[in-house]
């Protein structure tokens, strides 16, 4: 059975969905105003992966991510770039798509916006101020009040007394309490606005996951996702709506996936360690880095160096090697995972490994257990398991002889055309047993980044 470490419960939890063989997941997703970052990078993907094995062990997921498309960020960038809210967000939700696909981050079932939900938290707004737990403020604002609500701070583990102690917050004479969060935010000039019961404005942004979620997966949906900087206040903030608002329990199960770093120190722009999924993908392969980031366990600090992005890119090879003698082959369905036999001691392994809270360095550790043995048996059913075992974590479905030949960046620019050329004059000095100049031209090689490796079948070659 599969286990889910539970933020709330501050434990793994066996998972039992509210309805049998479904699974309802909303994850927290980008505020479209700047290019993806590593940090938005590990979300997508962890969530992916997470749905991959829900979908793999038969559940039907539907897989729920926002964006946020109207907030202060937003609207400064758009005045800053001198065009408009709806030019801005758009560019960068299409950037944002093409990252997310380059990675192999599947479209989640669902992708609301902000925008299109407004209506949904100004109900549920009214809702809370009927209850007692909202007021509309002499500033036109509409605020929660956190005192109001029995439970607050229980997701990060904090009670009123120690968050009023620890955190800096804003001191706001139109809140009752300096806890208390904006719901509703009164209309600025040159701001975009919605008609309200308290005048003219936009919503807050902790209003608007409660909304969609509620919208598109019910009042009580299971797993509830995002990074580990979302913990509080955003999701404390969402249980306080939700909850407040329904009066039942909102998600069963929270899960967080760790920060970023960079060479062991936290991500950030002041610190100029900031790196785009762009500026990393101009270096790296994609799936080099899909793969870097499922080698970590997804609640793990993930730190980045290009020396760890080259051993991922080292490892991703070793396992691509063991799958060349698939590239003959006219095996119809060996990239499929959807007939996978699970009955195998491999198999086995993987599943204990993915069920303990999606353990994908331990799955990973089997995937290279079986390159090890394919390649010493020369395995073709073996081979055809680790691709498929791949494929349940997104990694290992491109053609081999392209992952391992297909990156021209790192070998000076030769081409598989010049790489073939040398290749054929070393076989013709090593005929004319000029083993001088095959020597040579192998080094020559070499000094490129190509790898040469000779068989029964001729020589084939990878880049380094």
């Amino acid at each position: 059975m599969l286990e889910i470490y539970n933020t709330l419960a501050r434990e793994k939890q066996e998972f039992v969905p509210i309805v049998p063989g479904k699974v309802g997941l909303y994850v927290c997703g980008m505020t479209v105003y700047d290019y993806c970052h590593l940090g938005h990078a590990r979300v997508m993907v962890v969530f992916d992966m997470a749905v991959k094995w829900l979908e793999a062990s038969g559940y039907a997921v539907n897989y729920v991510r926002n964006i946020t498309d109207i907030d202060d960020k937003i609207i400064r960038r758009a005045i800053e770039n001198g065009e408009s809210i709806g030019e801005l967000t758009a560019r960068f939700i299409e950037a944002m798509h093409e990252d997310a696909s380059a990675l192999g981050v599947a479209p989640p079932d669902h992708e609301p916006r902000a925008t299109q939900y407004v209506e949904h938290m100004i109900s549920m707004t009214n809702t809370l101020i009927a209850k007692g737990l909202a007021y509309p403020a002499p500033n036109g604002d509409v605020y929660y009040s956190v005192h109001d609500f029995e439970g607050y701070g229980r997701l990060s583990g904090k009670s009123l007394e120690d968050l009023r102690a620890g955190e800096r917050v804003e001191v706001d004479p139109s809140k009752r309490d300096a806890l208390d969060f904006v719901l509703w935010k009164s209309a600025k000039p040159g701001e975009p606005s919605w008609d309200s019961p308290w005048g003219k404005g936009r919503p807050g942004w902790h209003i608007e996951c409660s909304a969609m979620s509620e919208e598109l997966l019910g009042e009580h949906f299971d797993i509830h996702g995002g990074g580990q900087d979302l913990q509080f206040p955003h999701h404390e903030n969402e249980i306080a709506q939700s909850e407040g608002a329904h009066g039942h329990k909102f998600v069963n199960y929270w899960m967080h996936n760790g920060f970023v770093r960079v060479d062991d120190e936290k991500m950030s722009k002041s610190l100029g360690n900031f790196f785009t999924v762009r500026e990393v993908l101009e270096k790296f392969d994609a799936e080099v880095v899909r793969f870097f980031i499922l080698r970590a366990h997804y609640r793990s600090p993930l730190n980045y160096s290009d020396q760890h992005l080259m051993d991922a890119k080292a490892a991703l090879t070793r396992l691509y090697t063991a799958l060349r003698r698939l590239e003959v082959l006219e095996v119809s369905d060996h990239s499929s995972c959807d007939n996978l036999d699970w009955d195998t001691q491999y198999a086995k392994r993987f599943r204990a490994a993915m069920d303990d809270d999606f353990n994908t360095p331990e799955a990973i550790a089997v995937l290279f257990d079986m390159a090890t043995e394919a390649n010493i048996s020369n395995s073709v059913p073996l081979s055809i398991q680790l691709r498929k075992l791949g494929g349940v974590l997104g990694l290992l479905q491109r053609d081999p002889r392209q992952f391992l030949q297909g990156d021209s960046k790192q070998s000076q620019g030769m081409s598989a055309g010049q790489i073939d050329t040398l290749i054929q004059q070393r076989t013709d000095a090593r005929k004319a047993k000029d083993f001088a100049e095959s020597d040579r031209v192998r080094n020559e090689l070499l000094q490129a980044g190509i790898i040469l490796e000779d068989g029964p079948q001729g020589t084939t070659w990878r880049r380094a």
